[in-house]
């Protein structure tokens, strides 16, 4: 109701099954996928971060959450900090953290005890503190709305406050208040719901896809729905929390919110549970922009990327974008130009085209390729795969060559993961 959405934002994909890593690593650079620098695991010094466009340009900046792109990376962003995530859990009620480290090394572990007794394992993991019994996303919330509150009434400096949350990222676990809200045997399955993907995409059996068993059983995959609702219920109640922070700041007509999704997940759409495709469940994500200078309740089908951020924000508070931000656009200019076509990808196996009316994938797994091609219009849970229909043949073979061109524009052709994928089309 107060901004902007728009409907049509995608993340790229990822050249690792761990999506979220280049997603953020792409978000934070404004760089696409296949420019970045070792997967987005570190982002080098001449990538300049949007969190260092805004240091450089008087903000505060506040970093909690999730943070897979390096420690370096995170101390040239962010000037304060809590609660943050660097890797390994396994658990939302007990995340390993630290707190903010002024020196950036976030060099301390702390010992986990999974087995009291005599003989207890003892692994140490990094971090400085585990919060146990605390939710992920109340972690987070808790971090951000008491930096808020730390701030004086008439601040020096403009903040910047990046909250990344965990959910709804598996283990699926939530305060059970939400988990009632939603029950199993009232789901409606998706329509494009399936026991098993058609055919071998190249990753069906990575740990996402382990979540539920083979072939998916339908009640298994709504129980698996309703705890997803139930968790972004959960997620959208401490999203609002920081919103009220701000509010009662009274600075919620002077603040810029941006809501964005790193990917989604298919939770039994194509007989799939994870987000390692190129389907619109998994590719097409959320990203809503509100506050100042921002037309509200409009939502807008340009077709964007979610590294169009960093582009967008620096056009609304007026800075300049460094030179290494080579991809991302502004939005919400009014001189925007709104891309024709969004190139996809994934791994080593799959790469997409995108436009407002058709996508295309071509999968090339253990010597074999196939293709497909679905109307999104007329078919939007892509069930009608058109690539072998003969009044088809025309868009297909020209959404064949744009993919070509634009894997070759972005770096793709070159690329460790482009030149298995490109090597050898004659088959399709």
């Amino acid at each position: 109701e107060r901004g902007t959405w728009f409907t049509h934002a995608h993340v790229a994909g990822g050249t690792a099954a761990a999506i979220c890593m280049p997603s953020r690593a792409m978000i934070h650079t404004g760089r696409s996928l296949f420019e970045l620098h070792d997967q987005g695991k570190s982002i080098p010094a001449e990538h300049t971060l949007l969190g260092e466009v805004l240091r450089a340009n008087g903000y505060l900046t506040f970093g909690t959450g999730k943070w897979h792109n390096g420690r370096e990376a995170f101390a040239r962003s962010f000037t304060h900090g809590d609660e943050i995530f660097f890797g390994g859990m396994t658990d939302h009620w007990n995340v390993p953290a630290y707190h903010f480290d002024p020196s950036g090394k976030y060099e301390a572990r702390f010992p986990r005890i999974d087995h009291p007794g005599q003989n207890s394992d003892i692994r140490w993991i990094q971090a400085d503190h585990i919060n146990h019994g605390c939710h992920s996303s109340d972690l987070i919330a808790d971090a951000t709305v008491a930096f808020l509150d730390d701030q004086p009434e008439s601040p020096e400096a403009p903040y910047f406050v990046y909250a990344s949350f965990l959910a709804p990222h598996d283990p699926r676990s939530m305060p059970e208040k939400y988990l009632t809200e939603y029950r199993a045997s009232d789901i409606d399955l998706p329509p494009n719901f399936m026991g098993g993907h058609p055919f071998d995409n190249g990753d069906l059996h990575i740990r996402d896809e382990l979540l539920a068993g083979f072939p998916r059983d339908p009640d298994e995959v709504r129980r698996h729905i309703a705890e997803y609702y139930a968790m972004i219920a959960h997620l959208d109640e401490c999203i609002g929390r920081i919103i009220d922070a701000v509010k009662a700041r009274g600075e919620l007509e002077n603040t810029i919110f941006v809501l964005g999704g790193d990917n989604g997940l298919a939770v039994g759409q194509h007989g799939l549970m994870g987000k390692q495709n190129l389907y619109d469940h998994s590719a097409r994500v959320p990203l809503l922009f509100a506050g100042p200078g921002i037309k509200a309740g409009e939502r807008r089908d340009d077709l964007c990327y979610l590294y169009d951020i960093a582009g967008t924000l620096s056009g609304l508070i007026g800075v300049e974008m460094p030179a290494s931000m080579t991809s991302t656009r502004d939005l919400l200019s009014e001189h925007a130009e709104s891309r024709d076509h969004l190139l996809l990808a994934y791994q080593y196996w799959q790469r997409g085209v995108r436009t407002k009316s058709h996508k295309y994938i071509e999968y090339a797994v253990n010597g074999t390729r196939r293709s497909q091609l679905f109307t999104l219009e007329s078919d939007p849970w892509e069930m009608d795969d058109l690539s072998e229909d003969a009044e088809h043949q025309a868009i297909r073979s020209e959404l064949a060559a744009t993919l070509e061109r634009l894997a070759r524009e972005s770096g793709d052709l070159d690329s460790e993961w482009g030149q298995s994928f490109w090597a050898d089309r004659s088959s399709l």
